[in-house]
């Protein structure tokens, strides 16, 4: 399987990730010229992190299962599309999103008018409720997806073998759905908490004051309103010895489901009887109107401003869909590279498992602020906007898509690479006809995935950009900012869209690949 280039390629991959963000790491820490204490609520920002990130991991894993598994094994007119639409909150730019549940369930949104209807009090979407109900939104359907795809990678011989075996549900859960969940939960679990670890926007809209802030918005007024990078730095420090825990811990409990190779055939889930079909209707039934719901008051405040877009609001939509594109296809050729590479199981592949996951030890503020000290000496910041938003948007994604491959990746190396080497298969026939068409479903999924959030990227545009740069979100960000809401509405929808779109290309093209 031309064992040699893979993890020649796979190695260099590594080390530019590495590069990428150790360096920009060095830089805010070689400015800050001291290491100032903690000052009085940093210790509330960490708790308060670490148990909100807790808390949304866990109910964004726990709602994922029947959800997933009642899409799994039910079979109706919409289906794909639905489980299409159910992953948009996760693309969404994060303060469209925020905008979406206020509508729904703020102060006079749709969900307390109804409560105030029949008399109950209101619900407040600020404070740590709110944080942590914004987070299970983004990322339930992440979760969803990560699920699913552990239910549609077990081969549908197994099911029948268990049919013909006479198994009961209860025997099927346990010797084939209890061990893929227990391969997957973990790194979905990991995913979502630092992600939830590293919140920034969430925060800083719906936290409520100094009891809700995060280490992410204490890092971003230490350097924001304060410039004290001393602080920034101890805070990143800290913030990237708790997600680098994190990823050490779930690489040791995470297991694989170990199913073998099947026929490529779609796995068949049978659930008879009244109960199993109400339950997988409602699961399937409340996770659509919670994340969809919010999305059409989106849709609703936006198609008026749709009409009024200034010229400005096309040219940053252009802008947006270069960057997202070449930060997609460099995330995942490195992705694929480093999945490829720790998939051999050879030397260096736990080193190489942990530089893939780096990035998520940090933030894109903080990468964003040091690659602003490096750039600065040598030329104006503002030249490099848009390469920089690349690559720092390229380490944003590459854990995410690296994630999804790797499970895949491992199972494609031990299903064929011995029958690989014996063809005398490798580099480009290899790729194309092995590795691309049993690898085709999440590298559609990943790459739509680091197209929509390229899309959605605020916090690195914004140190950079001049209004000749500026990307779609800045732009909507700056709209905002003017109090001309209409327009920002369209200008938000617009983005929704485009992201959304560039997400489904890519994935119903892996949909579609993998069944050739």
């Amino acid at each position: 399987m031309a064992r040699g280039p893979v993890a020649v390629i796979g190695t260099g991959a590594a080390v530019c990730v590495a590069a990428l963000v150790l360096l920009p790491l060095g830089a805010v820490l070689m400015r800050a010229s001291t290491w100032p204490a903690f000052a009085p609520g940093d210790g509330q920002a960490v708790w308060f992190t670490l148990w909100q990130a807790l808390v949304s991991a866990v109910v964004s894993c726990v709602l994922a299962v029947p959800v997933a598994r009642a899409l799994a094994r039910r079979r109706f007119v919409g289906r794909e599309v639905l489980i299409t639409l159910m992953g948009a909150p996760f693309l969404l730019p994060t303060i469209v999103a925020v905008m979406g549940l206020i509508a729904v369930f703020g102060r006079s949104g749709l969900a307390n008018q109804a409560l105030a209807a029949v008399g109950v009090p209101p619900l407040s979407v600020y404070g740590a409720q709110g944080v942590i109900l914004a987070h299970v939104f983004l990322n339930l359907p992440l979760a969803v997806r990560m699920v699913l795809q552990g239910w549609q990678a077990i081969p549908a011989e197994r099911f029948r073998l268990a049919e013909s075996l006479g198994f009961a549900p209860a025997q099927v859960t346990r010797h084939l759905e209890v061990p893929m969940l227990r391969a997957i939960l973990p790194g979905a679990f990991a995913v979502i908490f630092v992600i939830c670890l590293t919140s920034f926007a969430v925060a800083l809209t719906l936290g409520g004051g100094p009891k809700a802030t995060t280490v992410e918005l204490a890092i971003y007024q230490a350097v924001r309103f304060d410039f004290d990078l001393g602080r920034a730095a101890l805070l990143a420090g800290l913030q990237f010895a708790l997600c680098a825990l994190v990823a050490v811990l779930v690489w040791h409990v995470v297991t694989q489901a170990g199913f073998g190779a099947g026929l490529d055939r779609a796995p068949v889930l049978r659930a008879q009887g009244v109960g199993p079909l109400l339950a997988d209707g409602l699961a399937i039934g409340g996770a659509a109107v919670f994340l969809l719901l919010p999305l059409g008051t989106i849709a609703l405040r936006g198609i008026p401003g749709l009409l009024e877009l200034p010229d400005a609001v096309w040219a940053a939509a252009g802008r947006s869909v270069t960057v997202a594109l070449a930060s997609t296809g460099v995330t995942v050729a490195t992705a694929l590279a480093l999945a490829l590479r720790v998939s051999d199981a050879r030397w260096g592949a736990g080193v190489i498992d942990a530089v893939a996951l780096l990035p998520l030890a940090t933030s894109g503020l903080v990468l964003g602020t040091g690659l602003f000290l490096l750039v600065q000496p040598w030329a104006a910041p503002s030249s490099l906007a848009l390469p920089v938003t690349v690559a720092v948007n390229v380490a944003m994604s590459l854990p995410f898509v690296y994630r999804l491959l790797l499970p895949e990746a491992r199972v494609l190396r031990a299903d064929y690479g011995r029958l690989s080497e014996s063809l005398g298969l490798q580099g480009i026939s290899w790729l194309r006809l092995i590795a691309v068409p049993r690898l085709a479903r999440p590298l559609g999924f990943g790459a739509g995935l680091a197209a929509a959030l390229s899309m959605g990227d605020l916090g690195v545009i914004a140190l950079f950009a001049s209004d000749q740069t500026a990307t779609l979100p800045l732009v909507v960000q700056r709209l905002m900012g003017a109090y001309r809401m209409d327009t920002a509405a369209g200008a938000a929808l617009l983005l929704v869209v485009i992201s959304f779109g560039l997400f489904w290309a890519f994935d119903w093209w892996g949909r579609r690949y993998a069944t050739v």
